[in-house]
């Protein structure tokens, strides 16, 4: 699916009423906005007049894009190249799950960035480099065409509205990144959500979440 054209930054719609999916779905999802990537946004790194596209569900909440100011409270993103390849884990108390409401991605000088939106506060998540995707719930293994895959669980959270609809859907990534090719709908289940970010290669990355909308930022280098 082609990316969506991307909208001024907007503060995520209110959370529709959640209710656990029965079972799992695997999709590709293309999209980033600026508010983890721009000129001066908040979460921003190096780089100015980024590119970025965004995308969401069919009738779900439009992701926000273009620029954004910092918020009160809130400094740029680390600039520069990422250095790190150790896995990233962050355990936050169990509550109501955070509906993600869209994925979106920015190319900077020595790194992709993919921004994850949510509407609740960024929940725990573990981000690592593996060598296989497996879906939630069936444990059915994902083909990455050979492709590096970088794993982001996220947990309590959720993709999809109580209708069952997602709300996050998408397409391959934009051919202008210099290492991610694809984000991949890798299940929600029973409040976790797997993310599988497709790469030509394993590079280092780093991992930071931010509000003012809440999101996680995952950055990988070229």
């Amino acid at each position: 699916m082609a990316p969506t054209p991307t909208s001024p930054a907007l503060r995520p719609a209110p959370r529709p009423a959640l209710r656990l999916a029965a079972g799992a779905a695997v999709l590709v999802a293309c999209g980033l906005g600026a508010a983890g990537c721009g000129t001066g946004g908040a979460g921003a790194g190096e780089g100015t007049g980024v590119t970025v596209t965004a995308t969401s569900a069919p009738g779900g909440p439009t992701t926000p894009g273009g620029t954004a100011s910092l918020e009160p409270g809130e400094t740029p993103a680390t600039p520069g190249r990422p250095t790190g390849t150790a896995a990233v884990h962050t355990e936050v108390p169990r509550g109501e799950p955070s509906l993600v409401t869209g994925v979106r991605f920015g190319r900077h000088a020595t790194f992709d960035r993919i921004v994850i939106d949510f509407d609740g506060p960024v929940p725990g998540h573990t981000v690592q480099w593996t060598d296989e995707l497996v879906q939630e719930g069936s444990g059915k293994p994902i083909d990455l065409g050979g492709r590096a895959c970088l794993s982001v669980l996220l947990t309590p959270a959720v993709a999809h509205t109580e209708a069952g609809e997602p709300t996050w859907t998408g397409g391959a990534a934009p051919t202008s990144l210099g290492n991610v090719t694809d984000v991949i709908r890798a299940g929600d289940f029973e409040g976790r959500v797997l993310i599988g970010l497709a790469a030509r290669s394993q590079r280092p990355f780093r991992v930071a979440g931010y509000t003012r909308p809440d999101r996680l930022v995952v950055d990988v280098a070229h």
